[in-house]
């Protein structure tokens, strides 16, 4: 494939992040706009507080699918793996910021999970049960995700050596624990 073609690819990656599952869920099941319920956040935790539990399993299922597409999707093009990272991180820019809700869009833990699943499901795995364990010391599933996306680069350089594809999962991981600091500072002063 092309240069021209992949750098198109790579922008139109931007814009499969904007497919905001959430909003377009809440349209569809309850006729509202979800940036306007609950804590305002168009993820799958609001959708679920705000519609239910079809409103959560759907908008987990279609933020997981689009960034795993995605990433599927580059990988059968043959991109290299830092190339199907760059795949990942437009999706999860898209997401954040889409264009389409005016840069209002959510916090990308279930497109990071979906990526990471295509990328390298061994990792994946391993984030799991790293996940797990935290779970279970700390009691927060905040606290535990972040900690975890913080791990996957050291777990891919640890499995493969290479130190690329690291720093670019480190550098998807540090955006997505970026958007949700204040979230994540609330949780740090929690008691377990």
């Amino acid at each position: 494939m092309g240069t021209v073609y992949i750098v198109l690819y790579i922008i139109g990656c931007y814009f499969i992040g904007n497919i905001m599952t959430g909003y377009l869920v809440a349209k569809w099941l309850k006729g509202i706009d979800l940036r306007k319920e609950g804590t305002g956040n168009i993820g799958a935790r609001n959708a679920g507080r705000v519609i239910g539990p079809w409103g959560f399993v759907l908008t987990l299922a279609g933020d997981l699918i689009k960034t795993a597409a995605a990433v599927q999707l580059a990988k059968s093009f043959g991109f290299s793996p830092a190339l199907q990272l760059a795949s990942f991180f437009m999706v999860i820019v898209g997401h954040l910021w889409p264009v389409t809700l005016k840069f209002h869009g959510g916090k990308g833990v279930a497109c990071f999970i979906g990526g990471i699943l295509v990328f390298d499901w061994r990792i994946a795995a391993a984030a799991a049960v790293l996940f797990l364990v935290l779970f279970a010391v700390r009691r927060s599933l905040t606290v535990a995700g972040l900690v975890t996306f913080l791990a996957v680069p050291v777990a891919h350089y640890a499995f493969h050596q290479v130190l690329t594809p690291a720093i670019l999962l480190l550098i998807i991981s540090v955006l997505v624990v970026y958007v949700q600091k204040e979230d994540l500072a609330l949780r740090l002063t929690e008691k377990p």
